[in-house]
């Protein structure tokens, strides 16, 4: 379900009470496609909840241009929530996620592959508290922008 930062936390300290690991990954999701997915799949086999940090509209803006986001962040949310992987989302406004992964200190954190470890946000935070970082290799050829590339081509 969609939570807010703190309802994010009080979820994930019920996991680590539990004994659950949680992974937590992040992006845009403008635009679903089989890339997303993969990265998904394999951020919530890395761990027994997911947790995707969502940019908010206004900071898609900001990373990608006036032009995005195409779709607006409930409905990404919602679109990642009908996922089977994803378990909560939390929606940030920040450009980067360091403030949610800071507050939730999750047991994995999962970038894809195009990020090199040393510029992944949150990786300090994360294998400080004793976790650890999962990179996932990309779908060659599947991004939001190659999609709407191919649209406007059409």
């Amino acid at each position: 379900m969609k939570h807010t930062l703190a309802e994010a936390r009080a979820a994930r300290e019920q996991a680590r009470a539990a004994g659950r690991r949680v992974a937590f990954t992040n992006g845009c999701f403008d635009l679903l496609h089989p890339g997303h997915l993969a990265l998904l799949e394999a951020a919530r086999a890395a761990a027994d909840q997911l947790v995707v940090g969502l940019n908010s509209d206004r900071s898609v803006r900001a990373l990608k241009g006036p032009s995005r986001p195409v779709i607006p962040e409930a409905e990404r949310a919602e679109a990642l929530l009908a996922l089977e992987a994803v378990d909560h989302v939390v929606i940030y406004d920040e450009e980067t996620p360091a403030e949610t992964i800071r507050a939730l200190v999750p047991d994995v954190l999962v970038k894809g592959a195009d990020w090199a470890l040393d510029r992944i946000v949150g990786r300090d935070t994360v294998e400080a508290a004793g976790g650890r970082v999962v990179r996932v290799e990309l779908v060659a050829g599947r991004s939001t922008s190659a999609t709407l590339e191919r649209i406007r081509k059409r």
